[in-house]
Order: structure tokens, then sequence, then C-alpha cells
């Protein structure tokens, strides 16, 4: 099943704006707060610059690249948690979401109303994750009231209450789940319940024009000390910037990109910085009938990576031949590559890494 990471935020911050430039969804934003509660998922392609290198080398029929899954996640608003406004299906959407994108708006536009009417970073920011951790403490006591409710207690796990508890302290502190060291054995007591808040997040600021050109806009350190605390990733992105961006042409691309000193367009770095966040790296196969990046999880072994590709080469599994992608690159063909030695043989259990060229030899 494919992971999926949903963008959470306020109404009118350019969620939809967002998933529409990494899915080119083409779903109708809007200039005011409608509360809309339609929840949209498409699928976003993660740009790979080994994937056009090999490409350009093999000139194949058909070309590849990884993909995931995004979820348009309906705009919150305080008392999401209690169901408030779009609350339930805003939870719901966060539920099904392996990872999340927070957006908060720093751009100015005296169109596009504030749902608080003023701007402040830190305050949106706190909104949502105030919900998010709302939502988790009303799961634990809806857990601890169904444990405790009959004659005999009902625990999947026999830890399972004492870590409920533990968490609900730390909650209760106004800590998200993801700051709580876990034993191993306490993983596996609430394996079966998710948190919200035990969640990998970033947060996109999303600003503009002046602001995206000058680098600076309010509360920037505020924000940007909030991520080093929380070991979360900060990326500034204008998304109307990356809105004309997407309309050009690849020279037209290129030429506006230098006028703007950026090396590659915000969406690309937020598709590859969600895919990171998700554990996902790719294992990329080549020939003249495709190029193709596949997604796995990192620390996969090369017998179940082959099972990405057929249950088949898996199951009759020999060796993996492998070439890392750098070591091809400077060698500049197969044939140099192999020249320098640069290929080597791996068994079942190497771990594939991340640009592994890989082909693999298996009998059934």
């Amino acid at each position: 099943m494919a992971l999926s990471c949903g963008i959470v935020g306020l109404p009118m911050v350019g969620k939809t704006t967002f998933f529409n430039l990494l899915t080119n969804a083409g779903i109708e934003t809007s200039t005011f707060y409608s509360g809309k509660t339609t929840t949209n998922i498409n699928m976003a392609t993660v740009p790979d610059e080994r994937v056009e290198f090999l490409s350009r080398m093999f000139h194949p029929k058909k070309t590849t690249f990884a993909q995931i899954e995004v979820i348009d996640v309906p705009g919150l608003v305080r008392g999401s948690s209690e169901g408030k406004g779009t609350g339930n299906e805003f939870l719901a959407a966060v539920r099904d979401s392996d990872a999340l994108v927070h957006i908060v708006r720093a751009f100015e536009n005296k169109d596009v109303l504030h749902v608080d009417n003023s701007l402040d970073l830190m305050r949106d920011l706190e909104t949502v994750n105030m919900e998010l951790l709302f939502a988790d403490l009303q799961l634990i006591e809806t857990r601890l009231e169904r444990i405790n409710s009959g004659k005999k207690k009902k625990l999947e796990n026999p830890l399972e209450e004492t870590v409920l508890l533990k968490i609900r302290d730390v909650l209760e502190n106004e800590q998200p789940v993801s700051t709580i060291k876990f034993s191993d054995e306490e993983r596996e007591a609430i394996k079966h319940i998710t948190f919200l808040t035990d969640k990998p997040m970033l947060i996109v600021v999303n600003l503009d024009e002046k602001q995206f050109t000058s680098g600076s806009y309010d509360q920037k350190e505020e924000i940007h000390t909030f991520g080093t605390e929380h070991n979360m990733i900060v990326l500034e992105i204008c998304a109307q910037v990356e809105a004309e961006i997407s309309q050009l042409e690849p020279e037209d691309k290129q030429l506006f990109m230098e006028d703007l000193g950026v090396k590659e367009p915000g969406i690309d770095r937020l598709a590859k910085a969600i895919y990171d966040l998700l554990g996902l790296i790719s294992f990329l196969t080549a020939g003249e009938d495709e190029v193709r990046a596949w997604t796995i999880k990192k620390g996969l072994s090369a017998k179940k990576a082959a099972g990405k590709i057929h249950s088949d080469i898996e199951r009759g599994f020999i060796r993996a031949e492998i070439v890392a992608f750098q070591d091809l690159k400077e060698a500049g063909s197969m044939a140099k590559a192999r020249e320098h030695g640069s290929f080597r043989l791996e068994g079942k259990e190497y771990i594939v890494q991340d640009g592994d060229i890989i082909n693999f030899r298996f009998n059934v």
C-alpha cells in the first residue's frame, strides 16, 4: 500500500494550491473560507535527477519516476478536535496520513482574508498542533474508559494502560507523542493505536513574492527555532512563484529560476522532503525498455526489494548486481563502470542504499 502525506493547516493558507502544484490535480481554490469538507487525494511525482540522467543514457521506451500519495486535508479551525467546523473530516484525513506537511501563511494579501483576521505564524502553528494534541488526549480517555468499563480490564497488552497514562502526562504538558522515547515493549503495547502527534511532520512557510525575494518575513527566527527544537524541517516556498514556474516551458523555466537565484523549484524540494519524511528511498533499474525508480522503505534487504518488482524475483533470488549511481555517473557508461570495477554482487541480506542501480539475478 502506498504511503501518504497529508497537507494540513488553517483555511486560506494555500493548502490546495500546494496540493495542485504537487499533483497537477487542478482542484479549484477559493479566496474566501467556504468551510469545505472535501478531502482531495492524488499522486505526486518525486523529481529525480538520477532517473533523468539514466533516461538520457539509455533512451528507454518508458521512464517512470517514484510517486507518493498526497492528501489535501480540509482546513482546520479551533475546536476541530471536538468535531467543530470540518473537524471530523479533518481528523479522519489526518489519521489516514503517514506523515504531515503543515502549511503556515506568511504571505500578505488583502483579497485573501485570514480566518483570524491577522498574520501570526506561531499562533497558527500552535492552533493546528493543539487540535492534534487534543484529539490524541480524547483518544486516550476513550481507550482508558473502554479498558476499565467492565469488572475485568480489557487490555490488548498488559503494558497498555501504563503506557497510555505515560502518554497522557506528556500530552497534558502540551508536548507531542513524538517527543517520547518508548522501549520496544512499550511500542508493542500501543501498536494498535494511531496518535496524530506521533506522525512525522515538516513545516512549509508560504511566502509572498516580496518576502521570497528579500528572504525575510515576520517571525522567521521563531519558526526556525521551533523547527530545530521539534526536529522538523522548515521549507520556505512562495506558492505564487511556484505556480508561475509550473506554467513555463523548460527553457523559460530555467531562465526564470536563474533570475530568481534558485537552483530548483520549491515544489521539487518539497516532494523530495516528503519522500524522505516518509522514510522512503529509491533503487533504480535501467534498460532500453524502461528506466525506473522503485520506492522502498529505508533498511530493506535486497531480497525484499526484489519482491517490489515481482514476487517471482524475490522467490528465486540468487544475487543482486549493483552499481552506485554516483559511480556510474563518474564512469560515464555501464561498460566503463564495469572496467573500473564499480559493479559488485550482493546477497539477499544486503541493505539496499538510495540510488543503487540493481540488476537482480534469479531462477524460478
